[in-house]
């Protein structure tokens, strides 16, 4: 086999012009495989970032019913048997405390409706890293007495940090939720829906207006990986029973679930195209390189040569020459899927205000997932492959007195 292995080397440089020709469009098929699907995925994971870090986190437990009447009213207290569930569970990283209620906010003439959403301050910057998106004012802190805008309700209330705020709602059990609170920060978000309606306080200055005193509605849960989505929402389920409700991501925002997967669909049929024109290119290269060898198979054949050994050889070439290409398109491309990845895309226009719509940053970054690299080099190098069985079935069909006349 060293023997085959040495021929096959020496075939593949005895015509430098040739043998680059086919590496370069092997190189071109990688660098735009990889290119394109690395912006995809990339797209992809950071839309999902966006969704279960901006706010929801990758799960939610509610008090049973919450879904159906979400206020207030359906709120629970975090007990030791929850808190020894969650804490047994290894691929839950950290849980945040919420208390939410629709109240009416109001900055001196001006009223607007807004989402009361009291927070533990350091533990809602680890999962929505809150604090990055203050554009004025101070964050919250444990013992805060102010509260947290976001910036286009605070635009339309004319309000700014130091102003006062007053909130009016209902609270817990029919109570009235009513109070005054100084503005600390404004922060800004980059979905339009949350710049709107948002406006954060401490979990405890919330319990104190609701008169919910020690009660969350929400539990908002972060994993080690969204590939364990299904398997921890699933055990959730199955430990709490049906005193608690267990919603993912996917349940809570179905419209960015479709969204994703409408995206996904034209991408895939995009690449599906990308691949047909890899596959035309790469046999293009092989049957160039396949008719100006005619001759010298023809010869090989005539001499002796079993075609078994010649058709060992040509094999053995065309994996030679895939594998090289298939390198130097990965060595390639990997500069340019990096700067992407540190720079992202950013989108403008009609596109950017459409994404933003749908709760995405209006950035496009590209993926560097190993995994992307492995799989999309795998297909160009079996596309190549498959390509190169023309020179097997040729040599297989060949005349040898006819290749040497007319080759």
């Amino acid at each position: 086999m060293n023997t085959y292995i040495g021929l096959a080397w020496r075939n593949i440089w005895r015509n430098k012009k040739r043998s680059l020709i086919s590496i370069a469009s092997i190189l071109f098929a990688v660098l735009i495989a990889l290119v394109m699907r690395s912006m995809q995925t990339g797209y992809y994971a950071r839309s999902i970032d966006n969704v279960v870090s901006f706010y929801t986190g990758y799960i939610q437990v509610h008090a049973d019913g919450y879904s159906d009447e979400p206020s207030v009213n359906r709120s629970f207290a975090l007990s030791d048997s929850l808190t020894r569930i969650l804490e047994g569970i290894r691929d839950i990283t950290f849980y945040a405390p919420r208390l939410e209620e629709f109240a009416l906010v109001s900055g001196g003439k001006l009223t607007d409706g807004a989402m009361i959403v009291g927070i533990d301050p350091q533990l809602e910057d680890r999962m929505t890293s809150l604090r990055g998106k203050v554009t004025a004012g101070d964050y919250l802190n444990k013992d805060d007495a102010g509260i947290m805008l976001a910036e286009e309700l605070a635009n339309h209330l004319q309000l700014g940090v130091g102003d006062t705020i007053v909130v009016l709602g209902q609270g817990y059990h029919g109570l009235t939720a009513a109070g005054r609170y100084r503005v600390g920060g404004i922060v800004k978000f980059p979905s339009p829906d949350q710049n709107k309606t948002m406006v954060y306080m401490t979990i405890a200055q919330v319990q104190e207006l609701t008169g919910a005193d020690g009660r969350l509605t929400s539990l908002a849960l972060m994993i080690r990986s969204h590939k364990l989505l299904d398997e921890v929402s699933g055990r959730l389920r199955e430990e709490l029973g049906g005193r608690y409700e267990v919603k993912t991501w996917k349940e809570i925002m179905p419209e960015m679930v479709q969204f994703i997967q409408m995206d996904n669909a034209s991408g895939l049929i995009m690449l599906f195209v990308v691949y047909m024109v890899i596959a035309f290119g790469i046999f293009g290269a092989i049957l160039m390189m396949t008719m100006e060898r005619t001759r010298e198979f023809g010869m090989l054949i005539s001499i002796g040569m079993k075609r078994s050994i010649l058709r060992v050889v040509v094999v053995l070439e065309s994996v030679m020459l895939s594998l090289i290409g298939v390198m130097a398109g990965v060595v390639f491309s990997f500069p340019i899927i990096l700067y992407f990845h540190r720079n992202p895309i950013k989108m403008t226009g009609n596109v950017a205000e459409m994404t933003r719509q749908y709760g995405f940053e209006a950035v496009m970054p590209f993926s560097l997932d190993p995994w992307l690299f492995y799989h999309q080099a795998l297909i160009v190098l079996l596309i190549a492959l498959v390509a190169a069985t023309y020179p097997l079935v040729k040599i297989t069909r060949m005349d040898s007195a006819r290749a040497m006349r007319e080759g």
